[in-house]
């Protein structure tokens, strides 16, 4: 039975070549960009599951108790061997610090040096609670000694090329030298933990001399249970915080966070030094874009087949007539939907290997396309196909198989209405999907663009930053500014601990007379940072030239919020005391205006510049005149040499850095767009099909208005008007849902944009000119068609 079923399935397929293909061709497209997206979303959700303990493993974070409510991803020194040694709960703990607070070594190795983005300072028992596989050497108890490191395979090939490493020395910053005691296995792609070289964690003053609060320090713990009582373990760290630190110099309190979380529940969290760029809430969108595109797919194959449900009743009539029952013509068009959705599969899988390669230029994924024969993506294939196959088939099967063979014989205009009321309304579901993907990409762009020109209170162009880390002390950083200052293209130089759109210093502002208080960034910098940066100076004036050896008095440059949180007018601020964890002798020398500092998602905050020497100026910021950039950074690269000859000449551009930023929104633009584009596809064949049977259909009538002297304009208006019409009704359902959808994803962010009704005109424009193009052609080719041979049929 079921071997005639598919005979009969192709049989249909062949005599209606046109309705097949274009069946075929939408699902196909429809499953191909499903398959993308739901590797996507698997690859993102796979994220940390290949650890044994990755059940008991958590994460500590540090929740701020001010006015400016935060979390940060980072823990104080001391808490981690406290919490080891005070809680029962707790089997281990281990504490890991990027070099420099997330800024690049610089390792000599042999004659050679490297900038090196990935060195990390950690505990020894960070390894053992992530099983790390040790390929080369000795294991992870080395790092319970000083003066060693393990390397990461590809780095030790990057360093030492095909030699063995073990016992070579590496020199990092010009400083110390570090022997080489064992090599360990890459970390996956899909590791939140991704280290190229690790060194001891004890080499660090915050290791030797613990505290409670400076927090800059991932902490994990290791839990005795996979299934814990998270409540009861927070409330113990609380006892433990309440134990070791007064009542009133608690800024902050603590919570864990399982490891299985981290990558796609971080994305609001600061002060991280792992691979945590996920985001739970682009995966749901994505989701449900993968869901909507499927449907709108599956809409077109119902719609076709809603629109030949009179050719199918008499079909179904004659069967029922020879003694099919209901289960059999049930089964007959199931298996017909089938064999079409596994044709279409099959093209799907071919289309998503080859646009796979487009995809992840787009977002800067590595999927990869035998990923597509792993055992899940095969289970969800075949899911894919079984629900296609039930949603596609569900009107022909259920729909037409419950009539007797004298309904659908003798079809009622009761059902021709009904038929019609169930074609329209796909179309209506469809074409609104389609428009809010129209709205919501340029929403998204118009963001996008408002983020790029909006004035930030600097000018981070032509400000070029290069990394110093690796120069050996003050003098050789005197040398490279006296040097930088020389050229002739350059107008500005300056060393700072760091620049707007990098996370430098994070302390707390207090004020005066009172307990509030709120988190301030500082960084340190030379006297001219006001004139790279262009900041507006209103009040006081620049950092002192030179600062004497001893002196103990700190001049801080703050902005306005600073002195606003203070009650002060930017006048009135000057010579005050400010304190903010920089010593006793601190003072506001100059206010500037507000500005941008960090990503447009949150509000200015409090920043401060300061000549303290608490903090290391770890880069050289040059601001340069716009010659040819090429040019330009071979000079520098080349005066860098000169001065620092052992060392890496790295560099960043501070408006590049800022794109960085926006990284994520300009993805989800992109995917958004490559995937409109492919659901408006979709919907355009949708309706050519639709367009083609309606004028199939009524072809006499469209015979009978030529003879009687219709035009060729009269006749495209008559078919595309129904369609017309349903697209008006799809926008007054669309506009709503997407202005709703829309500005909850603005809510992300502090400076955004107000909605503009030019877009809704604009999307609206757009959806009528595609019907009328994708309608219009089977209407003037309809209309076009001699009458003769519309009649001579009769």
């Amino acid at each position: 039975m079921l071997r005639n079923y598919i005979k009969l399935a192709w049989r249909n397929l062949k005599s209606n070549r046109l309705f097949s293909i274009v069946n075929i061709l939408g699902l196909s497209i429809g499953l191909a960009t499903t398959i993308i997206l739901f590797l996507f979303i698997l690859n993102e959700r796979s994220f940390d599951k290949m650890y044994a303990n990755k059940d008991r493993i958590y994460r500590v974070l540090l929740n701020t108790t001010r006015d400016d409510i935060e979390t940060w991803a980072s823990a104080p020194s001391a808490l981690g061997p406290e919490l080891k040694a005070n809680i029962p709960d707790i089997e281990n703990t281990g504490r890991l610090l990027q070099h420099d607070f997330g800024g690049s070594a610089f390792i000599k190795a042999g004659n050679d040096v490297f900038a090196e983005t990935r060195l990390f300072w950690i505990d020894a028992s960070i390894f053992e609670m992530f099983d790390v596989e040790i390929i080369n050497g000795t294991g992870a108890e080395v790092l319970n000694n000083p003066n060693t490191v393990l390397l990461s395979q590809t780095t030790s090939m990057r360093y030492f090329g095909d030699k063995n490493p073990i016992g070579k020395t590496l020199t990092i910053d010009n400083n110390e030298t570090y022997e080489v005691k064992g090599v360990f296995k890459d970390f996956p792609e899909n590791s939140s933990l991704n280290f190229n070289v690790v060194a001891p964690f004890i080499m660090q003053y915050s290791a030797k001399n613990p505290t409670w609060n400076n927090a800059s320090f991932e902490t994990f713990i290791l839990l005795n249970s996979s299934n814990p009582d998270v409540d009861n373990i927070e409330s113990k760290i609380q006892n433990l915080l309440d134990a070791k630190v007064e009542k009133d110099e608690q800024w902050y309190k603590f919570s864990i966070q399982p490891l299985e979380r981290i990558h796609l529940y971080s994305s609001t969290y600061t002060d991280s030094y792992l691979n945590t760029n996920g985001d739970i809430n682009q995966i749901h969108n994505l989701t449900a874009l993968a869901i909507l595109i499927l449907v709108i797919a599956c809409i077109n194959y119902m719609n076709l087949i809603t629109a030949r449900s009179q050719k199918r009743a008499t079909d179904v009539g004659i069967n029922k007539t020879l003694g099919a029952s209901v289960r059999q013509v049930v089964a007959r068009f199931y298996v017909e939907t089938g064999l079409i959705t596994l044709i279409a599969m099959s093209l799907g899988i071919v289309f998503a290997a080859l646009a796979l390669p487009i995809f992840n230029d787009i977002t800067g994924q590595q999927l990869d396309i035998s990923s597509l024969l792993s055992f899940h993506i095969l289970g969800l294939l075949v899911l894919i196909w079984l629900v296609t196959t039930l949603i596609s088939g569900s009107y022909p099967a259920l729909y037409l198989s419950r009539f007797s063979a004298k309904e659908v014989l003798q079809p009622s205009k009761s059902k021709g209405g009904m038929t019609s009321v169930i074609r329209k309304s796909l179309v209506v579901v469809q074409f609104s999907a389609s428009v809010i993907l129209i709205i919501g990409v340029m929403v998204i762009q118009q963001q996008l663009e408002f983020i790029q020109n909006k004035s930030l209170g600097y000018n981070p162009e032509n400000v070029i930053a290069i990394s110093t880390a690796g120069l050996k002390n003050g003098q050789e950083n005197r040398a490279l500014v006296n040097a930088f200052e020389k050229l002739p293209n350059v107008s500005k130089v300056v060393m700072a601990q760091g620049y707007p759109g990098m996370d430098v210093s994070g302390r707390s502002l207090s004020k005066p007379y009172s307990d509030v208080s709120m988190s301030i960034q500082t960084n340190t910098a030379d006297r001219d940072i006001v004139d790279v940066l262009q900041l507006k100076l209103i009040a006081g004036q620049l950092l002192p030239e030179n600062k004497q050896r001893g002196d103990t008095l700190v001049e801080v440059i703050v902005n306005k919020t600073t002195v606003d949180f203070l009650g002060l007018s930017p006048y009135e601020a000057i010579g005050e005391k400010v304190t903010m964890q920089l010593g006793n002798n601190a003072y506001i020398y100059g206010v500037v205006d507000d500005f941008n500092f960090a990503s447009l998602h949150s509000p200015i905050g409090a920043y401060a510049f300061h000549n303290s020497i608490r903090e290391p100026a770890s880069y050289l910021l040059v601001r340069f005149k716009n010659d040819v950039l090429t040019e330009t950074i071979l000079n520098f690269e080349t005066t860098f040499k000169n001065v620092a000859p052992n060392s890496a000449f790295e560099y960043t551009f501070l408006d590049k850095k800022l794109e960085l930023l926006y990284e994520k929104e300009q993805r989800t633009a992109n995917i958004g767009l490559l995937f409109s584009i492919l659901a408006i596809i979709v919907a355009c064949l949708g309706l050519f099909g639709l367009a083609a049977f309606m004028a199939e259909q009524r072809h006499k009538e469209i015979g009978i208005r030529k003879v009687f002297g219709a035009s060729v304009p009269k006749i495209v208006q008559l078919l595309s008007m129904d369609f017309l019409k349903l697209v008006l009704v799809s926008l007054v359902i669309s506009f709503p849902l997407a202005l709703y959808v829309m500005n909850n994803w603005l809510q992300d962010f502090a400076y955004r944009i107000e909605i503009s009704w030019t877009v809704f005109l604009f999307a609206g424009v757009l959806a009528f000119l595609i019907t009328f193009v994708t309608v219009g052609y089977q209407a003037m080719k309809a209309a076009l068609t001699n009458p003769i041979n519309s009649l001579r049929k009769e």
